[in-house]
């Protein structure tokens, strides 16, 4: 059977320690004195699939925002070598804002 992240985070070290049991890998060597959080990076390991939580971004575009983020980084060097001390403040805002954006609109 075909195993997510999530359906692995799931369950039960039992569970877990019962799909172990089926896999011929190092990684899984010593499943049974294993806790949860070891089994499923094992688990993950062995069949080859991503060890992490993968986020979308729902409601903003976020390849512009992170456009706009990366000009206004430019912007702040600048103002940065130049000195400017109230374009500086403006600049960091604004990039502060704009990855909060992110953040927020982050399933």
């Amino acid at each position: 059977m075909e195993y997510s992240y999530d359906q692995l985070k799931k369950m039960r070290a039992s569970e877990l320690r019962e799909i172990a049991k089926d896999i011929e890998h190092d990684a899984v060597h010593g499943y049974t004195t294993m806790h949860k959080e070891h089994l499923v990076k094992a688990i993950c390991e062995a069949l080859g699939l991503d060890c992490h939580e993968h986020h979308e971004v729902v409601g903003v575009d976020k390849k512009s925002i992170k456009q706009k983020i990366r000009e206004l980084k430019k912007e702040r060097d600048v103002a940065l070598n130049a000195n400017d001390s109230n374009e500086l403040k403006r600049l960091r805002r604004e990039i502060h804002h704009l990855k909060n954006k992110l953040r927020r609109a982050t399933v």
